[in-house]
């Protein structure tokens, strides 16, 4: 089963925000999912992103697969390093 670190669009219409989601890559954008990690919301001003770093870092590890946009919002919010020293210290 490949595992997918993606979007799921939330939020009225012309005003949407996201929560980074687990799911199967098979499931639609807004089908069922695995575990919910955080949320982004890129209309407030700061960009509003939470990521809990330790569900992050876990699924990462296990072999989950970020999509392009979570993928840098993961580069931005330094989840990464977190991955990386994690692997380090193994």
């Amino acid at each position: 089963m490949a595992v997918k670190i993606r979007l799921k669009r939330m939020g009225a219409k012309k005003n949407p925000f996201y929560r980074i989601v687990v799911a199967d890559s098979r499931s639609p954008r807004n089908g069922r999912f695995i575990e919910e990690i955080g949320y982004y919301n890129p209309l407030t001003e700061p960009i509003t992103m939470k990521v809990d770093d330790e569900k992050a870092v876990k699924w990462l590890t296990n072999g989950a697969k970020p999509t392009d946009t979570v993928d840098r919002l993961f580069r931005e919010g330094g989840v990464y390093d977190k991955w990386n020293e994690s692997k380090e210290q193994q």
